[in-house]
């Protein structure tokens, strides 16, 4: 008769009481989905990567702190979208932008890729700045492209919490980035809506991104 496998909640408690085992065993069970995590809030595999094993950490140094309210993949999420955060906020602090490389008397045809990575990391740095109950259900839902249920579920929230909280978040996000849709007049940016076409990504199933 084989023993049944550890739940999740097991494996954090045995590692919580000391067991040297069990964190590598529960990261091992999640670490691809925590990866895509990653990959899908930082764009960049190098970034990601060092987000990650900073998540892995903080879980490993905070696993003390988990009550069992949600579950462990919650748990995790939230910790890899959080160090994810931590880390573009860290970046914009001291920002290095490097100048695109073309040869003398050649129009460069990096200006809009420049742009554009400018414009992605205001972005991420304004949801930085967002209350965590509102900033996860947007990077759930306008960031990672999950559909309002499926976030609802993740997060274990009714899915009416989730389109408040997202439409409460959409409307700082318009207020932080009103500059990037009228640089004239950043202030006349206020409806909720208004930021969709910023943060927005495809819903999963829709095709790729």
């Amino acid at each position: 008769m084989t023993t049944a496998a550890p739940t999740d909640a097991e494996l954090l408690s045995a590692h919580v009481d000391g067991d040297p085992h069990a964190f590598n065993e529960l990261v091992r069970r999640h670490r691809d989905r925590m990866w895509a995590v990653a990959m899908r809030t930082m764009r960049d595999p190098e970034e990601a990567a060092d987000a990650l094993q900073d998540a892995c950490i903080s879980a490993f140094r905070g696993a003390d702190r988990f009550r069992g309210q949600s579950q462990v993949t919650t748990w995790l999420h939230r910790i890899v979208v959080n160090a994810c955060l931590d880390r573009i906020r860290r970046r914009q602090a001291r920002p290095t932008v490097p100048l695109p490389e073309h040869d003398a008397g050649e129009p460069s045809t990096g200006t809009d890729d420049m742009a554009q990575r400018e414009t992605t990391l205001e972005v991420r740095v304004a949801l930085a700045e967002l209350p965590e109950d509102q900033r996860l259900p947007i990077v759930l839902v306008d960031v990672e492209g999950y559909s309002v249920a499926e976030a609802a579920e993740r997060l274990g929230l009714a899915q009416g919490t989730i389109k408040s909280r997202c439409a409460r978040g959409r409307v700082k996000l318009a207020k932080l980035l009103g500059h990037l849709r009228n640089p004239d007049d950043s202030a006349n940016v206020t409806g909720p809506n208004s930021s969709t076409g910023v943060v927005g990504a495809p819903r999963r199933g829709e095709g790729p991104r």
